[in-house]
């Protein structure tokens, strides 16, 4: 199965993001734009991509472990970025980011313990993709617009697994499908 690990923000921070994008999608040339549906708007920590069925219960054992060494923090969503010159455009985050990149960097070590392979590592930066496009788009104009867009903070106390089911009827525009198979409470408690 096709999985990774993501901090998931609670629904009235996602209720606050949707008003924001309502407000992008009406600005010039946002049909330019595959703009990503709130069931895939997560805070990516580590992407497994394809893993064997009898890796994911000593993936989701090593998980468990990772959490429980993190502790809660704070996080908010907050301005925004763009990935290859317009082809991805982000909602970013505040908060304790160090902590965020520690339980990213976390993810990505219990993984390779669990025997899944792992991308190289790259240095962590937290974002949440609200919008894609084949082609480079000029998204200065969403750039500024993000710029003013804060969210309530919260705790962010869990570390969720993943499982992405990719669209397979070729209709144009369908959006993956996203299940959590687990979700890890962050601290010593969990």
């Amino acid at each position: 199965m096709r999985l990774f690990t993501a901090v998931l923000p609670p629904e009235d921070v996602m209720r606050e993001l949707a008003a924001e994008v309502a407000r992008l999608r009406m600005l010039p040339g946002a049909d330019g734009l595959r703009w990503t549906g709130r069931a895939g708007w997560h805070f990516t920590l580590a992407f497994y991509g394809e893993v064997e069925d009898g890796l994911v219960p000593e993936l989701t054992a090593r998980l468990e472990r990772a959490a429980s060494r993190t502790e809660p923090f704070e996080l908010a969503l907050s301005g925004g970025g763009q990935f290859g010159h317009g082809r991805a455009l982000w909602a970013g985050a505040e908060g304790d980011l160090r902590a965020m990149r520690l339980l990213a960097e976390r993810a990505g070590a219990a993984a390779r313990r669990a025997g899944v392979p792992v991308e190289e590592h790259r240095r962590y930066k937290a974002h949440l993709t609200v919008a894609r496009s084949r082609d480079g788009v000029d998204v200065r104009p969403y750039l500024e617009a993000l710029d003013a867009f804060r969210s309530r903070p919260w705790t962010v106390g869990e570390l969720a697994l993943v499982r992405s089911n990719l669209p397979t009827s070729g209709v144009p525009g369908e959006q993956p499908r996203y299940e959590t198979v687990a979700r890890r409470a962050l601290g010593a408690a969990g």
